[in-house]
């Protein structure tokens, strides 16, 4: 799964990684979380754009999306025939740059946040789906989705999930609806490499959306037996029709 994640990625080091021209001024995130707004990179007119979304996809067919699930991931190996994500997989596929994630390893201690990022620093690209929502007076919002795969061996010890990350030499593809089909670009889709990660025990800190600061990725010590387990704010589905439950 993932739930929470950050950027903290100049918007000098955004464009380089990512190859867009607009020149978007976005502050430092340490603690994104779902139903704000995130950054997005999608092909538009043959070249790659940076745009904005909310995280919680709404696909453009919902009437009142005050009454429809929040997705804020989707299965890789699902989405495609989905109803929720099946047309954004053909048409609306989308870049999530990202420094890193923060996932939870559950215990008989209780739930113990870890950050996890690239082992050797830099930014990174989560796959993702986006569409438009328009309300009945002709107002139009973005929503975004991170896919995600099962867990390679780092994750696998905190999570059975995690974000679909994917290499510099298959955005293009991954981007280009036109040229690459369904079925190409989920076989982009798998866990990263086993040496591509690194994983972190943080604070507990990062489970209030109110804390947004560099002092949440600083390595902390497990969760001890005596130290209360701070309650998530919510629960949130993360792919209605896989009946997923992610909680933060």
């Amino acid at each position: 799964m993932c739930g929470r994640y950050s950027l903290t990625a100049t918007p000098e080091e955004g464009r380089e990684r990512f190859g867009y021209s607009d020149s978007p001024d976005f502050p430092p995130r340490y603690n994104i979380a779902p139903t704000q707004p995130v950054a997005i990179v999608r092909r538009e007119h043959g070249a790659r754009r940076f745009a904005l979304a909310r995280w919680g996809l709404v696909p453009s067919w919902v009437k009142d999306p005050a009454s429809f699930t929040l997705l804020i991931n989707a299965r890789a190996e699902t989405a495609a025939d989905k109803p929720s994500f099946r047309a954004a997989m053909r048409h609306h596929r989308c870049l999530f740059p990202a420094s890193g994630f923060y996932e939870w390893r559950r215990g008989p201690q209780g739930s113990q946040p870890w950050w996890i990022r690239p082992r050797d620093g830099g930014v990174m690209a989560f796959a993702g789906l986006w569409d438009t929502w328009s309300d009945p007076d002709g107002g139009d919002i973005d929503t975004a989705a991170i896919l995600t795969v099962e867990a390679n061996r780092t994750m696998g010890a905190i999570h059975h999930r995690m974000p679909a990350i994917l290499m510099p030499d298959a955005f293009d593809a991954w981007l280009d609806t036109a040229a690459v089909q369904v079925g190409q670009a989920r076989a982009l889709l798998r866990p990263a490499p086993d040496d591509y990660l690194e994983a972190v025990p943080v604070s507990a800190r990062v489970n209030s959306v109110a804390n947004d600061d560099p002092g949440l990725q600083q390595p902390a010590e497990p969760l001890s037996a005596a130290e209360p387990v701070p309650k998530r704010a919510r629960a949130v589905r993360c792919d209605a029709a896989d009946d997923q439950l992610d909680l933060f």
